[in-house]
């Protein structure tokens, strides 16, 4: 349900999973409406996560985020959870941080900007999902924090350094943290923490 407001409001989410980032889809899909919380007229959803990815969310009221946030001249730290099949060789965590090629929109060969990536031990807060399990298949947790974000490109990294990606969760964008907010959890942030969190001047 969405309710009237005149100011702007700021929140983030914990997406879960089989969740597209929208309030409306011609699919049959879960949807950003169907989290138990009353969001104000004019809300939509801000660097958007697909279906399958989990973790922070923002959502504002504010149309002018996504140009402060995502276009301007200083590019913003984002950094994911990613759980991946096997285990991940030294080698190729130097293909991560040190830029790696994937395909991007009209089939054209990118290299990735260099990034921080490193193997760190399964995250205690997350609750298990089934996607994690393999019979027989070890598998393998990554911290990875970027400032782009092509379309699926964390998916493509990995899966071009030959492992697949079987959980994303994204954790923080600069100093805005996902925390301990449980999935499908909504949290509303003040506009000036908001702002200074995000490391962006506020438009006023």
């Amino acid at each position: 349900m969405i309710t009237t407001h005149t100011h702007h409001h700021y929140y983030i989410i914990n997406k879960p999973p089989n969740m597209v980032s929208q309030f409306v889809s011609p699919d049959d899909v879960g949807l950003l409406g169907d989290l138990a919380f009353e969001f104000p007229e004019g809300i939509h959803a801000i660097g958007r996560l697909d279906g399958h990815s989990e973790g922070l969310l923002i959502l504002t009221t504010n149309k002018r985020v996504t140009n402060l946030l995502f276009q301007g001249e200083v590019p913003h730290k984002r950094t994911y959870w990613v759980n991946v099949g096997h285990h991940v060789s030294e080698e190729t965590l130097h293909k991560l941080r040190t830029g790696i090629g994937i395909r991007i929109k009209g089939d054209v060969e990118y290299v990735t900007s260099p990034c921080e990536v490193e193997i760190i031990p399964r995250p205690e807060i997350l609750v298990p999902h089934a996607s994690e399990s393999w019979e027989g298949v070890p598998n393998t947790w990554l911290k990875i924090t970027l400032t782009e974000g092509k379309y699926h490109q964390i998916r493509k990294m990995v899966r071009t350094a030959g492992h697949r990606c079987k959980r994303l969760i994204r954790v923080s964008i600069e100093d805005l943290e996902l925390g301990d907010l449980a999935a499908g959890g909504v949290k509303e942030i003040e506009e000036s923490e908001f702002f200074r969190l995000l490391k962006i001047d506020n438009w006023q």
